[in-house]
């Protein structure tokens, strides 16, 4: 049985890899035998490549285009990223294996798949080494090195897309996306939500995931001005958001309006929402679910998010609105006939998540 594990994440870009990281070690720790060291993909290549790292939150925020010309660039030809990448890392990394002496490598970020095996390859290093995607859809080379022992697909989506660029299906399982316990906390009384008339107050929560991106002021005044509503929003590590927002709202709508930055709580705000607003980011959407919150996706990042709103739909776990000026008929619709609607994506999302994901993965890489 495996009883060493280096996991490579993420901690800048975006919160997801760091996240998943944290579903995962908590199910690690049921196991006494099994020591588990987390490591920053980016910080092993010195402070060049995690300042890499940390710009993500201000390209995604501010330069979409940039974006969505890294990741064409990096679709093109992922094995000058793995090379280029292999070079900043390999010292660094060989230090760390050999002060950890990993039984296994488990890595969530696609930055260091293909670039960590050929550093394996190279030193002759011979244990296991497997990938989690961190995306639903819009998968990219990087995800998909045939030479990982397995990779672990949240969706057949995605283990579709992986066989795409050539890796086995026998090397794919399809397990889920792991979401940390405290989500699915109380979900047994979401039921209370579930009586909707005209004279209900609604609880709207909008969501910027870690770095804060989204049309939030845009959204709050069509929301405040057609609905008997209160609204929080989370601006995540974006404090410059949250003090335009605060100067913008709080005077004109006052106790109607919430404002908080980066929380460790937002479960609790999730499981007492009506509806959630958010870009279509995987962790934030599948956290939505883990807390049974019908989603309203406003929105994409170029690349890797491009598919997840169609997926949202074809599984009736949210709708999708991209254009503001329809968001107050998307909510009408949603509430329609005692909100039929909105109670139907309620019964899907139960059926689609399950508690029980992060411990199926962690179950299957132990006994590997």
């Amino acid at each position: 049985m495996i009883k060493n594990i280096l996991i490579i994440s993420s901690n800048y870009t975006g919160n997801g890899h760091k996240s998943i990281s944290e579903a995962l070690c908590e199910q690690f720790a049921v196991y006494p035998d099994i020591k588990v060291t987390v490591v920053d993909g980016f910080s092993l290549g010195g402070d060049s490549l995690l300042k890499v790292g940390k710009s993500y939150g201000t390209i995604t925020r501010n330069a979409k285009g940039l974006w969505q010309l890294i990741w064409d660039l990096s679709s093109i030809k992922p094995s000058i990223i793995d090379e280029l990448i292999e070079l900043t890392i390999a010292d660094r990394f060989i230090d760390l294996f050999k002060n950890i002496n990993p039984d296994l490598i488990l890595s969530l970020h696609p930055n260091f798949n293909g670039s960590i095996i050929n550093i394996m390859e190279k030193n002759k290093i011979k244990i296991p080494f497997i990938t989690f995607i961190a995306d639903l859809v819009s998968i990219y080379p990087l995800w998909a090195d045939k030479r990982a022992d397995y990779i672990i697909s949240p969706t057949i989506e995605a283990m579709e897309k992986c066989i795409e660029f050539g890796v086995p299906k026998t090397k794919v399982k399809v397990l889920g996306f792991p979401v940390r316990s405290r989500f699915y906390k109380n979900t047994n009384a979401i039921n209370k939500h579930n009586n909707y008339n005209k004279n209900t107050t609604l609880k709207f929560l909008l969501l910027g995931g870690g770095d804060g991106v989204g049309n939030m002021s845009k959204i709050s005044d069509i929301l405040l001005s057609n609905f008997n509503c209160n609204v929080s929003i989370v601006t995540g590590h974006n404090s410059s958001l949250k003090k335009k927002l605060e100067k913008s709202l709080l005077e004109k709508y006052d106790n109607k309006v919430h404002i908080y930055g980066f929380i460790e709580n937002i479960e609790e705000l999730m499981i007492d929402s009506d509806i959630a607003f958010t870009r279509g980011s995987p962790n934030v959407m599948m956290e939505a679910i883990a807390c049974n919150v019908p989603m309203i996706i406003t929105g994409a990042l170029p690349g890797q998010e491009e598919g997840n709103p169609n997926y949202i739909k074809k599984y009736n776990i949210g709708v999708v609105c991209k254009n503001v000026r329809r968001l107050k008929s998307t909510i009408d619709e949603l509430l329609s006939c005692n909100a039929s609607k909105l109670i139907e994506i309620k019964k899907c999302q139960k059926n689609y998540s399950s508690p029980n994901i992060a411990k199926n993965i962690v179950d299957f890489i132990v006994q590997l």
